[in-house]
């Protein structure tokens, strides 16, 4: 009997953790989505503007 609440309890805190690196994951995705928006609006930005040298 303690030999399966010692493996429930390893699978739970193995759960535990494995949902928390998913859901950072899926943060640092959308972070990353935003940062590549970003860099596209100011490259376009610097291409439309343009810097006009003699």
């Amino acid at each position: 009997m303690n030999i399966l609440v010692a493996i429930i309890a390893i699978v739970a805190i193995i759960l535990l953790f494995t949902g928390g690196f998913v859901q950072s994951l899926n943060f640092l995705l959308w972070v990353g989505v935003v940062l590549l928006v970003i860099a596209l609006i100011v490259w376009l930005l610097r291409f439309l503007g343009g810097k006009k040298t003699v």
